[in-house]
């Protein structure tokens, strides 16, 4: 009994925050291959999107493939600038907030500041996907 009264992090075990920055520093990085299919693969097969500078509702890793072609021409690297991550399960999570992201030639980058959700669940292999994920300009 004594053992359900102690921590993910006194057993050794990471915390949901320690989780939610590992995956979201592995998405991040998988932006700078520049290859859509390895951003894609981060995204579950039934995943819903809603992109920050489209207007369209992907699914599924082929939306979200369909949508990182492009985007990450804009050479895009984020910084999560404020959040909140919120466990809904042992297996799925919420991260929410606010990002900036710099897109554009190294010679002339942009800022976009933006706000973001991810909804992460841990598949039957143990590895995290995103289920769900949404990201918006953030209003002046």
């Amino acid at each position: 009994m004594l053992e359900n009264f102690i921590s993910t992090a006194e057993k050794g075990e990471p915390t949901v925050e320690q989780i939610a920055h590992e995956n979201f520093a592995r998405w991040n990085k998988t932006l700078l291959t520049l290859e859509a299919d390895q951003v894609a693969n981060l995204y579950t097969e039934e995943a819903t999107f809603l992109p920050t500078v489209s207007g369209e509702f992907k699914k599924g890793q082929t939306g979200a493939a369909e949508y990182f072609k492009h985007f990450l021409e804009k050479n895009p690297t984020g910084e999560v600038i404020e959040e909140a991550i919120q466990e809904l399960s042992d297996n799925c999570y919420l991260h929410s907030g606010h990002y900036n992201f710099e897109v554009g030639p190294a010679d002339k980058r942009e800022m976009v500041e933006a706000r973001f959700s991810f909804v992460w669940v841990k598949d039957d292999r143990g590895e995290w996907k995103i289920a769900h994920h949404h990201s918006s300009q953030k209003p002046k």
